[in-house]
């Protein structure tokens, strides 16, 4: 009779996995025994021990303090929903902010056109802002308006703030949305931004937001941390 087959277990993932133990009888901003001391402990060579805390880095449980490391604080769960980023953040007990990068009008192409039902070239309102949550960056977003639509918020919007409150105070109200979600790797432009490594996963979500009447109202592309945050979405049956 053949042996059974049985799988190793990766040295890395047992290390893994009591650094996790370790991390669950600490607080958040805790120190994190140094790489020599794990080493130590494990009786595994301090590269395995590098490679498992830089796994616990990208899954944002640990986070760089200095030259030391530190347990971070849990990841900002965001629902998916109309609401804003701002109303999420702050229902969640934390602090939103935001810091503009752009705001200029600009021709737009063929799928911002499309998503926003006009024709290419058309000149629509470009908003880039870095997405704050206790003053941490966490994401940046682009979003695309109609110009015909919104050239008031020129005079009236603080970009700092929520900006679906500013479209809903102009009577606007947003009825639905198509929303897609995929991870990608950021751009270097896009990294030095949100202050991190092009090598950090990063969740990319596109979407699309239409008023009562189906007209557009927005294009969005909103690229996230994915060490720092996380969506979630209330699921019902299709049919009662």
């Amino acid at each position: 009779m053949e042996a059974p087959h049985t799988t190793r277990v990766p040295k890395v993932f047992l290390v893994r996995t009591e650094i996790d133990a370790i991390l669950a009888d600490l607080g958040e901003g805790d120190p994190v025994p140094s790489e020599r001391d794990l080493a130590a402990r494990f009786g595994v060579a301090r590269e395995t021990v590098r490679q498992a805390l830089r796994e616990l880095l990208v899954e944002g449980k640990i986070r760089r303090r200095g030259r030391g490391t530190v347990v971070s604080r849990p990841k900002l769960t965001q629902p998916l929903s109309l609401h804003s980023y701002t109303e999420g953040a702050i229902k969640l007990g934390r602090t939103p902010g935001r810091i503009l990068v752009g705001w200029e009008d600009v021709p737009a192409d063929a799928e911002t056109a499309a998503d926003l039902e006009m024709e290419p070239g058309t000149e629509v309102m470009h908003l880039e802002r870095v997405l704050l949550a206790d003053g941490e960056r966490i994401g940046l977003e682009s979003t695309y308006l109609p110009l015909h639509r919104f050239a008031g918020l020129r005079g009236s919007y603080d970009p700092t703030t929520s900006l679906y409150a500013a479209i809903r105070a102009t009577g606007v109200v947003f009825t639905a949305a198509r929303e897609r979600i995929e991870t990608v790797l950021a751009a270097p432009r896009e990294a030095g931004l949100l202050e991190c490594t092009t090598a950090l996963p990063m969740l990319l979500l596109h979407r699309r937001s239409v008023d009562a009447d189906g007209a557009p109202i927005e294009r969005v592309r909103s690229l996230y941390r994915g060490d720092r945050i996380a969506f979630e979405a209330m699921l019902s049956p299709e049919h009662a």
